[in-house]
């Protein structure tokens, strides 16, 4: 596509924004005439579909709102085509080249999930101390950056300035006591995932014994041009960062005191990299896997604050419960805690393979769920543009997920879970 026909693309779709910010872009204009590459990708666009791609036909493929795990770094495309999971190495400027394989994925691991609350006494009064200026100014400063692109250098000044604002919510005491705060670089990328460490009785950061993961993604993304437009990724996904960094910040509060002990360790994940095919997660949780740690519990958070079209449709205001390749039996619990703890009830829905980063967590066998902002047919039309910003972010909504976050986190990491299936 030529240049002109770019900003034809460009002036059509995102013209809305004031005008110094938008065409700020042109500062950029070589990263956009040299994003093209011819690099090939292996790429998973279900558990037993495999594609080789070129960079280019993976952002197209995110236009299309086909979803998928890029898996490149884990297996290579000539590992894969001897493996079969692939047909041949092609061009991969033109058509994909799929095919079947057996089912790699490691299965799911089953648990005996708690089948009522058992901690209300000690999770509800959090929910007084949820403080929503707080997180306005977190997301304020967070879709400041000009993009999180993930390849971009605001992609890793961003990811400096989250790391920064966890040391900041972090007592003091709670560090003395055992909290860690760590980067996980991926080398082949600047912008890093974050893993923050809450060890349970009797465990360390290094000895974790069974992990709760509460997970987000910090990465933002302009689909019209990654390199180039402004991304400011308010909902998609600043909403779901600050969400976690509340309930990070409120309990840490109380690890520091001693009021929160949990059993079970406790990890907050910010991934890099998800919209580039949940590359950060899929690091991280194949390190895990490797690393043989138990994963008992992951929940995701992903877009937790746009109503709009809830409200303009006369649906009632409710959480959307991802069903489709998530885990039954933890979405069970994850229901118990919605009607135990929020004030809105859920909706289940589906979103397809790879919609998040639940989804490394589920190729690696470790039980995950996803709760995002509302069915899936009703969440903003405006992420991956410019148009995604916080005056569209419902504060009330946020604040449902944050208690929900609480609540699992709190009730699994004290739970005695056994584990019932390999």
């Amino acid at each position: 596509m030529k240049a002109s026909t770019l900003l034809s693309v460009f002036i059509t779709l995102q013209t809305v924004s004031a005008l110094p910010y938008e065409w700020s872009w042109l500062k950029n204009a070589q990263s956009v005439l040299s994003f093209s590459s011819n690099k090939p990708c292996l790429i998973k666009l279900g558990p037993i579909e495999y594609a080789v791609v070129s960079e280019e036909e993976k952002l197209q493929l995110k236009r299309e709102k086909i979803n998928f795990i890029d898996v490149t770094s884990h297996i290579s495309v000539e590992e894969a085509i001897q493996k079969g999971s692939v047909l041949k190495q092609g061009e991969f400027d033109s058509v994909l080249q799929l095919a079947i394989s057996s089912n790699d994925e490691e299965p799911v691991a089953a648990y005996n999930y708690p089948q009522k609350a058992k901690h209300e006494k000690n999770v509800v009064p959090f929910f007084k101390d949820i403080d929503v200026e707080s997180m306005k100014s977190n997301l304020n400063n967070f879709t400041s950056f000009y993009t999180r692109y993930y390849k971009s250098k605001t992609g890793f000044e961003s990811a400096l300035w989250l790391q920064g604002k966890i040391n900041e919510i972090i007592p003091a005491n709670a560090v003395k006591k055992g909290i860690t705060v760590t980067p996980v670089d991926h080398q082949e990328w600047d912008q890093f995932s974050l893993v923050v460490t809450i060890p349970g009785k009797g465990y360390t950061s290094t000895e974790k014994g069974p992990i709760v993961i509460i997970g987000s993604h910090q990465d933002s993304v302009n689909l019209l041009f990654p390199n180039a437009m402004p991304a400011p990724g308010a909902d998609d996904n600043g909403s779901g960062t600050v969400t976690c960094l509340e309930v990070l910040r409120l309990l840490a509060e109380q690890y520091s005191t001693g009021e929160f002990a949990p059993e079970n360790t406790l990890e907050f994940h910010f991934y890099s990299a998800e919209e580039g095919g949940c590359l950060g997660s899929i690091d991280v949780f194949t390190r895990y896997k490797i690393a043989g740690e138990e994963v008992f519990g992951m929940l995701q958070q992903d877009m937790t604050g746009y109503t709009a079209k809830v409200t303009s449709e006369g649906v009632e205001n409710h959480l959307g419960l991802i069903t489709d390749y998530t885990t039954s039996f933890l979405n069970n619990f994850v229901k118990l805690m919605i009607d135990t703890y929020c004030n809105i009830p859920y909706h289940e829905s589906s979103c397809g393979y790879a919609c998040s980063d639940h989804s490394s967590a589920i190729s690696n066998g470790f039980p995950a769920s996803f709760v995002i902002e509302s069915e899936f047919k009703y969440i903003s039309g405006y992420i991956h543009s410019i148009r995604d910003t916080v005056d569209k972010i419902d504060w009330d909504h946020v604040v449902e997920h944050v208690k929900l976050t609480i609540g699992f986190a709190y009730e699994l990491s004290h739970a005695k879970v056994i584990k019932t299936k390999d």
